[in-house]
Formats: C-alpha cells, structure tokens, sequence
C-alpha cells in the first residue's frame, strides 16, 4: 500500500519526476501496487545527476564527505529510526522528495518535529514481494528513497538499485540492512546513553550517541562523532559533548 503522510490520501511524485500516479489495487490477498511509470527525458536525468550534493543537517555535515549526500550514492544506516529522520531532514527541509518503503511504524510525529516536510514524504508501508521495483520506480521520480527490507537481499537486487540510483542522481538508504553490495557509505549508531534521570527520579529528556561513518572512496577514513539524538532542547540532532576517558585505579601498596 502506499500512502502520502497526513495531507492527502494519495501520493504524487514531483511534476518533472517519473511516476505518473499511483494507483491502488484491492484483491483477496491483501492490497497490491500498480504503479503507472512515464518515462522521463533524458536530459532532466542529466540535469539531476549533475546538481549539488543534498544538504545534511550540521551536526551530521562533518562525519560524511564534503559534508553532504552525494547524489548517486548508496547509504547503509544501522542503528536508530532518530538518525534516520535526522538524515531526512536535511534534504527534506531545502525542498527535496523523499520516500520511506517498508517501515509501517516509522515515527511521522519525530520527524515532522525534526524538520522533515511531510507532504514531500511518500510512504509506502508494505510494498509486497516485490519491493525491489517499488524502490527502483521511486528512485527515478525522487530524491532519496529510504528503504527497510525485512529479510536478506540478494546481492544482484543490491548491486541493480545501487546501479539504479547512481544513473537517475538520487540517494538510496538502506535501513537496518546488515549487509548492501554496491554502498558507498556506512551509518551506524551505537553506544546511546540518554540524559536526565537521577537518583530513581527525573524525566529523559535527551539522548547521547556515538554515530560512526565509513565507506569506500573519500569516505575510506573512519569518521565518528557524539550527536544528540534528540537533543537537550528538542533539536532532532546537535554534536554532544565527548564522554570523559575511564581513567584506571590502582590500589595503592
């Protein structure tokens, strides 16, 4: 099924990309998707591949190459749903589509709260058995197109989106995937300690986490980082301050 969040009941790509409508399919065995492609002119594919990076949010700028997503790139994101919608809002918030496939449970309220603009969102909560198409038909109308697949992919699947998405200028995120052939860079989130709390009392308010990148290319240099994920005063992302060092005791004598 897909859907567009809260505005409208459907979902239109932008004008100038290459879905022309969704269209939805009732049958015995649940709801299907046809989707009804036009193709795009070459020259506005062209004009795509060769536009600037996406904007990032500035906490996230100094962990991924040039600061930005490249257009054409795959991302593997490992980790928490908050560093997800983090990396949405950049884009989201300067006027990009994105597109979510296979996370029915994704938090729309956080992400609006982060910056991303929801009638630019289209969901597509269960794409069925063949997602593959779903992602590859959303690459070639939108921006970014996010997507969470719910078992092994196979890696000639891998390498055909990655293709997909380096030919149509647009980004890939693969959430959760624990392996992708064909990506460029590496998110993973870990070691998260949230704040707030004392002494059997208080409320959580924010979130400390080590967020690392790695990939291949410019990115072949480990980078990482402590971001807020939410931060102290509600912002989606914030670099944090580092966690002190354990310094070993010896006992004395």
């Amino acid at each position: 099924m897909i859907r567009r969040s809260r505005a409208s009941r459907w979902a239109r790509a932008p004008p100038c990309g290459g879905v022309d409508i969704f269209e939805h399919t009732f049958d015995n065995s649940g709801v299907t998707t046809a989707v009804r492609e036009r193709p795009a002119p070459a020259r506005a594919l062209a004009d795509r591949r060769g536009e600037r990076p996406l904007p990032v949010l500035a906490a996230l700028a100094p962990l991924l190459p040039h600061g930005a997503l490249r257009r054409g790139s795959t991302v593997v994101l490992q980790g928490l749903p908050s560093l997800l919608i983090a990396l949405l809002a950049g884009p989201s918030r300067a006027g990009s589509w994105c597109a979510v496939v296979g996370m029915p449970t994704l938090g729309l309220a956080a992400a609006a709260e982060a910056g991303v603009v929801l009638d630019r969102l289209p969901l597509v909560p269960a794409p069925g058995a063949d997602w593959t198409s779903v992602v590859a038909v959303l690459l070639d109308a939108l921006d970014v197109v996010v997507v969470a697949p719910r078992s092994r992919v196979r890696d000639s699947d891998a390498r055909r989106l990655a293709a997909r998405a380096r030919q149509r200028g647009s980004v890939l995120v693969a959430f959760g995937a624990p392996a992708w052939e064909g990506a460029d860079l590496w998110l993973t989130a870990g070691d998260a300690r949230w704040d707030g709390l004392g002494d059997g009392h208080g409320h959580l308010r924010a979130r400390q986490v080590e967020v690392r990148c790695t990939g291949r290319g410019s990115a072949a240099h480990p980078r990482r980082a402590r971001l807020w994920l939410p931060g102290p005063g509600g912002d989606a992302c914030a670099p944090a301050p580092a966690l002190p060092a354990v310094v070993p005791i010896h006992r004395a004598g």
